[in-house]
């Protein structure tokens, strides 16, 4: 039995509704390092995974940062429309502690592209936990197409990764692991 951490949540302990405060530490548009191509990446405040090495520990605060507002998502919105934007990317903090504010623009972000510009997102819940979770979680999962799940493992660091800061995490498929029930990985994962 895999060994049992203090920043592993037990089914339906952490709920986003207990812990999120609608802060975004930052948004950063036209990137070219959270996914595939040219993405916009909003980093969500607030995680109680605290894995140690954690690149981003200021976000771990759910009060850092500015509350997510409107505005803030019409210019999502609007980056987003342009032609060379494949699409977006949630991170953090923690998205899936974090889901009033994930799910309100990705269900704007479905309405209005479809499925022409797709959604990542980066968790420390692994695939199996989040099965097991809350069904704004759930439903947060259902919109998105890649997810990076697992949290950061110090001692297993490879910078070399694509994607990712360490091998115990993974590129998922998300349509193909809820469509055969077991996790499919990424098809264009080249290590």
């Amino acid at each position: 039995m895999p060994k049992t951490l203090p920043n592993d949540p037990q089914p339906l302990e952490w709920l986003a509704a207990d812990w999120s405060q609608g802060y975004v530490a930052s948004y950063k548009p036209f990137t070219f390092v959270d996914g595939e191509g040219v993405r916009c990446s909003l980093y969500v405040s607030g995680c109680k995974f605290a894995c140690p090495g954690c690149y981003n520990k200021v976000a771990q605060n759910f009060h850092y940062g500015q509350p997510y507002t409107q505005a803030l998502e019409d210019q999502i919105i609007a980056d987003l429309a342009q032609p060379y934007v494949q699409g977006l990317t949630l991170l953090g903090g923690e998205p899936f502690l974090n889901t009033q504010t994930c799910l309100q623009l990705c269900r704007r972000v479905r309405a209005t592209f479809g499925h022409t510009k797709d959604i990542w997102s980066w968790t420390g819940y692994k695939w199996d936990e989040l099965m097991q979770e809350s069904p704004d979680k759930l439903a947060l999962l259902d919109l998105i197409d890649i997810l990076v799940d697992g949290r950061f493992l110090e001692a297993e660091k490879d910078l070399t990764l694509q994607f990712r800061g360490s091998r115990n995490q993974r590129i998922i498929d998300v349509p193909a692991s809820l469509a055969k029930g077991t996790v499919e990985l990424w098809a264009h994962l080249q290590r």
